[in-house]
């Protein structure tokens, strides 16, 4: 309970329902080694979590960018909501420390993983929903998304090279990239990914990174550059 009390602290939540945040920080494999333990792991709770977090963040944009178009705003909550960026939301809570893993995943690195941190992240988001209310998941998510939307401005981390590149050949040919996954390697928990894409039969681009969208999207980076230089 000491533990939790810290972890509250980072959230500034008390949780009146402990068993919430418990098995927020339950990931499958810690009960998958320990069968006798009676309680979920946090898969539900990151579902949910996920839709508020989704609807959270959408009403932050929407009141604080009042001349934005959809498209934009559409574009500033996916870099916001995506895997990598709820991983970092999740070690600046130190939720990372308070992970209850299996004995295997925490030996394979699980505590630095980016998707388990993801989903323990939208897991506790989650909970904390179900024991607070929205009125204790806004300020908690306004007070991280406000510093990321800032980096993610500057740096046009939001801009989606995949739907750029996109208009780009619809407009040029009438017709859709395609991509394809042309290599594969590595362990299961740390996987990398090479995806090439096609307009028609031509290539344009390649990509790599430790998913297949990842990788699609740096294909589709790639392919922007090329296209930049025709135009030039």
């Amino acid at each position: 309970m000491d533990d939790f009390h810290i972890l509250e602290q980072n959230l500034d939540v008390s949780f009146a329902d402990y068993s919430l945040l418990l098995r927020a920080l339950t990931h499958r494999s810690f009960l998958n080694e320990n069968p006798g333990i009676a309680l979920d792991d946090n898969e539900r709770l990151e579902f949910l979590g996920d839709a508020v977090l989704d609807f959270v963040v959408g009403a932050y944009l929407y009141n604080h960018f009042p001349d934005m178009d959809e498209g934009e705003l559409t574009s500033l909550r996916a870099a916001l909501v995506k895997t990598g960026t709820l991983a970092n939301f999740a070690q600046e809570l130190d939720i990372d420390r308070f992970l209850r893993l299996g004995y295997g995943e925490e030996e394979s690195g699980g505590r630095k993983r980016t998707p388990i941190l993801c989903a323990a992240f939208e897991a506790v988001i989650g909970a904390i929903y179900l024991d607070q209310g929205l009125e204790k998941v806004e300020p908690l998510v306004e007070k991280l998304v406000g510093p990321a939307l800032v980096q993610i401005r500057e740096n046009s981390l939001h801009k989606d090279a995949k739907s750029e590149f996109q208009v780009w050949a619809q407009a040029q040919f009438n017709i859709t990239p395609h991509y394809q996954v042309i290599a594969s390697s590595g362990p299961d928990h740390a996987r990398a990914f090479t995806v090439r894409v096609l307009v028609g039969d031509a290539p344009w681009g390649e990509g790599s990174g430790s998913s297949k969208q990842s990788a699609a999207q740096a294909a589709a980076g790639e392919a922007l550059s090329k296209v930049e230089y025709l135009d030039d």
